[in-house]
């Protein structure tokens, strides 16, 4: 039994120890008595986790509850309390036991898998619980307390199916040729993160032939639905905590406005389902260049596409960090101040 908050692989290490002692190894997965603040996890999110790290291993099977929980190691102790100091009610424990061996329907002979240092594992505890204890070894490189506190601290040691989760996105927009699908690649490079490009230049080049002249209405849609896709692999490929999105829905909703003249609902509901954590917005106030695929060069349209933009966001309770020096460079370092202060917890 465990909360995986996150799932790491210290704690997969041990599964796999415990897989090896049982014919059939049952996870109970549990509520976190103090989840981290900065993550939403739920307990279907620790079971797909688990799941897809153990597809293969038919013998391990995953269940989940937030009703029965049992003593967490880290836990157990004040700060400066000795193991001797610990307190447990075995009684208590007990009858979750029997619940679960209910509920489970577990033989007589099943056993309760712990960490050779879990408290319930001293002799004169042991003695007095309903299933019999075997320990698996401890796994020191691996600190699930210091883990689940500060999880961006501790990346290498999540387990890859759960980074997903624990990754935070960042999404860099702004009007024509405002710089950002460099700010993206050089802020992917500095961070060693995976990244999402911008979905509607490429749809041009895969959908309609490399040239604007057949986009309309319908093909809205689509590049929100491929942009979201191109969002979730980057998340579930994570190599950072931070995730680089090239443009977002928003701005896919003010192309659709400034060219169609009317507003996509499905798009808006890409804006509202498929929120970001965090947009960079720069300002239209470098050089505009022309690649053939851009047109909205003139003063009058680049404001009036970065005064859509700011609607848009109004409009979804969004409010982007702002970016307006002129100096590629200067933008690239405002970025990075940004990022390591929201997502890495650094001071400035």
């Amino acid at each position: 039994m465990d909360t995986l908050s996150p799932l790491h692989l210290g704690q997969m290490r041990s599964i796999l120890e415990a897989a090896g002692q049982a014919k059939t190894l049952h996870i109970v997965i549990m509520t976190h008595p103090s989840p981290h603040p900065d993550f939403t996890i739920t307990l279907q999110d620790k079971a797909r986790w688990l799941q897809m790290a153990c597809a293969d291993l038919p013998f391990i099977h995953i269940h989940t509850t937030d009703e029965i929980e049992l003593p967490l190691h880290e836990h157990l102790y004040d700060s400066n309390d000795s193991s001797e100091n610990v307190r447990i009610d075995v009684a208590t424990s007990n009858v979750k036991l029997q619940r679960l061996i209910k509920a489970l329907a577990l033989p007589a002979e099943t056993a309760l898998f712990m960490a050779e240092n879990h408290p319930l594992t001293q002799s004169d505890l042991q003695e007095q619980l309903i299933l019999q204890v075997v320990t698996t070894t401890l796994q020191p490189e691996f600190d699930s307390y210091a883990i689940a506190r500060e999880p961006v601290a501790h990346w290498s040691a999540i387990h890859p199916e759960a980074r997903a989760n624990y990754t935070k996105t960042v999404a860099i927009v702004g009007g024509e040729s405002s710089g950002k699908t460099t700010l993206v690649h050089k802020l992917a490079n500095y961070y060693g993160a995976s990244f999402a490009l911008e979905m509607g230049r490429l749809y041009v080049g895969t959908d309609l032939g490399g040239s604007e002249v057949g986009l309309q209405y319908s093909d809205y849609g689509p590049i929100c639905l491929d942009h979201a896709q191109a969002i979730r692999d980057a998340k579930a490929n994570a190599t950072a905590p931070v995730t680089i999105v090239d443009t977002d829905f928003v701005t896919t909703q003010a192309f659709c406005e400034e060219y169609e003249g009317r507003t996509h609902p499905f798009v808006a509901a890409c804006v509202d389902e498929f929120r970001l954590d965090h947009t960079i917005m720069l300002d239209n106030n470098t050089p505009w260049v022309d690649d053939g695929m851009r047109s909205l060069g003139t003063p009058e349209a680049r404001g009036r596409f970065e005064q859509r933009l700011l609607d848009i966001f109004a409009r979804h309770d969004i409010a982007p960090h702002m970016i307006d020096q002129p100096d590629y460079d200067a933008r690239y370092q405002q970025a990075l101040q940004f990022i390591d202060q929201h997502i890495y917890g650094k001071t400035l």
